[in-house]
């Protein structure tokens, strides 16, 4: 199962904005003018770390377990399942030309899926996984 919620630090700034830091994601910190904004801010600069990573097929980092005073900031719902597919391809060594064999489509149908700047339909990705054994869901929780 893949989770794609980071750990930040939400840190009140002495001019009353509020400072983002993420955990696992050291290069990636960002701001908003209270906690609303900080929140919007942090799922936009986790989502450009998290697509040029994906754009550039570098390591996705496994998000660490919430610590006490921390919260969770998930990735942008048009990244997510992109993430998924490309982490369960990876882990099952399987290339963007065999994963288009099984799903019987050209290979750069594949690669627009992998593609962050590409905006695909949930349908397919959610095809594409199932081909390699998983099963996308989508789950809402209380707000923390």
């Amino acid at each position: 199962m893949f989770s794609f919620s980071y750990p930040a630090k939400f840190k009140a700034a002495s001019d009353g904005r509020v400072l983002v830091e993420f955990i696992d994601l050291p290069r990636v910190a960002t701001d908003g003018k209270d906690d609303r904004e900080a929140m919007e801010e942090a799922i936009d600069a986790l989502g450009s770390d998290l697509s040029i990573r994906l754009s550039r097929r570098e390591e996705i980092p496994t998000p660490s377990a919430r610590n006490r005073g921390q919260r969770l900031v998930p990735a942008p719902l048009w990244l997510a399942p992109k993430l998924a597919l490309y982490l369960s391809m990876r882990i099952q060594r399987v290339s963007n030309s065999e994963l288009a064999r099984r799903l019987g489509v050209h290979e750069r149908v594949v690669r627009r899926m992998l593609d962050p700047e590409h905006a695909t339909k949930a349908e397919k990705i959610q095809a594409a996984l199932a081909v390699l054994g998983k099963q996308m869901t989508v789950e809402v929780r209380d707000a923390a």
